[in-house]
């Protein structure tokens, strides 16, 4: 379904926005920071998977659930969704109770207009976890969702078994130090979202109704091969990044960082058995910062790839998993 954009602006972005554009109550009622969007925005389906949802932490949250075995926890990044993990969780599935969940505030999961620091976020995956059933977890995430997945081994040990970090580091004081003008000739990625996700309510703004160029750009920047996201999945992610309370969401883990960093500073080198997995550009910063922040750390360079290791590698990223968590015997 398309979004006149101009329309949806017109009348304000919001309910009133989804019903003068003719998207219904259902559709409405996504940009609501009382209900799940799940209620409201088609979610796509996998083979061999179910959709659930249980509230945990004050808020629902939207799962994808597959397999049989020890429970592996998938959380994705930003602009994405659970559908993210979709390359690798067949073959996950085979070995283990793959869980693929919305983070706050994107996707099926509620979309609150506080809590979006990492331990709060961390605390959001603990209770859903225990809301089903699991005393501890395996644990892997990507981009915002390493962040949340560091932050669960810190705050919550007993209940990490192991964690695997996908491309993207807990934030620290670094993140204060990102250039915002790249210097002639840089070839690293200049990170300007970090900056504009900081800004609050224009955003929301400017992206409603256009979430699909948003995610075409990002993947554009920041992928080797352009077609390892298709075109379904990318109206996919940009379908749940048009609405502006998952704009806002969005944003709102990025506006959480300094309070991110300052609880980095309080938490000692995790014990639970790290891997952290980075394209070739980020693969130094990780092998140098990792093992700082754990005892017991292994750390793997993914070939062939951008920042989206399980979209454009999945079969490696699947390899390094099975090693690292362990397969059915």
């Amino acid at each position: 379904m398309a979004l006149d954009r101009r329309r949806f602006l017109a009348v304000g972005g919001g309910a009133a926005a989804m019903a003068a554009t003719g998207l219904g109550t259902a559709w409405a009622a996504s940009t609501t920071d009382r209900k799940a969007a799940h209620d409201a925005i088609p979610q796509p389906s996998l083979r061999g998977f179910t959709s659930g949802s249980v509230v945990a932490n004050g808020i629902r949250q939207h799962y994808v659930a597959g397999g049989t075995g020890e429970p592996l926890v998938l959380l994705h990044g930003w602009p994405q969704t659970w559908w993210m993990w979709r390359k690798v969780m067949p073959a996950l599935a085979e070995h283990f109770r793959v869980i693929a969940v919305d983070l706050r505030g994107m996707g099926g999961t509620a979309k609150p207009p506080s809590g979006y620091d990492k331990k709060n976020m961390a605390k959001d995956i603990h209770e859903l976890i225990r809301a089903l059933g699991y005393r501890s977890v395996n644990l892997a995430g990507h981009d915002i969702g390493s962040m949340v997945a560091y932050s669960f081994a810190a705050n919550h040990p007993a209940a990490a078994r192991k964690v695997a970090l996908l491309d993207v580091l807990h934030p620290d004081d670094s993140y204060y130090e990102f250039r915002m003008l790249p210097r002639p000739g840089q070839s690293a990625a200049s990170p300007w979202w970090f900056a504009f996700n900081q800004v609050r309510q224009l955003p929301e703004e400017l992206i409603a109704g256009q979430g699909r160029e948003v995610v075409d750009w990002v993947f554009d920047y920041l992928l080797v091969d352009r077609g390892a996201i298709d075109d379904r999945s990318r109206a996919v992610f940009g379908r749940n990044y048009s609405y502006p309370a998952a704009i806002r969401g969005g944003n709102s883990w990025y506006q959480a960082f300094s309070q991110d960093i300052a609880d980095l500073k309080t938490y000692r080198p995790v014990g639970t058995p790290l891997l952290g997995l980075a394209h070739p550009g980020y693969f130094p910063l990780m092998r140098a910062t990792l093992p700082k922040q754990g005892t017991d750390v292994r750390v793997a360079e993914i070939a062939g790839t951008g920042h989206y290791l399980a979209e454009e590698q999945p079969s490696e990223v699947i390899r390094h998993f099975l090693d690292f968590f362990g397969r059915r015997r």
